[in-house]
């Protein structure tokens, strides 16, 4: 496992994760979807996880946060085609572009955890 002290600019990218988890969460109120729905289910599954892991990851990062959240961001990205709300216009592109930002910044965050000189193994 690795792991690294979050500098000031690091922390940023892990609030901005908890951030859009926050929004996804909160996706279905302001979109105005129905509760029951599998769009709104996943919305706040996946966006309280991204929250709490983002939280979690503030202070000092590891690789199985970033981890997680990169797949929790993959799988937000190509739900709607795989629970089938596809065709739900703004709650799918909702989903891909906050999913699609989840995946890129914890892949970054991944990448810095095993390039950097800073990361070390635990």
């Amino acid at each position: 496992m690795r792991t690294i002290e979050n500098r000031t600019e690091d922390t940023v990218l892990n609030a901005l994760n908890a951030l859009l988890g926050v929004i996804l969460l909160l996706a279905p109120w302001y979109l105005g979807l129905a509760t029951e729905t599998a769009a709104a289910r996943n919305a706040f599954i996946s966006g309280a996880a991204i929250a709490v892991i983002a939280l979690l990851a503030i202070s000092k990062s590891y690789d199985w946060e970033e981890y997680a959240n990169l797949a929790i961001g993959l799988w937000v990205a190509v739900s709607p085609w795989a629970l089938g709300f596809g065709d739900a216009g703004a709650a799918m592109w909702t989903h891909v572009v906050i999913g699609t930002a989840v995946a890129a910044l914890s892949a970054f965050e991944l990448w810095r955890l095993y390039v950097s000189p800073e990361a070390r193994s635990v």
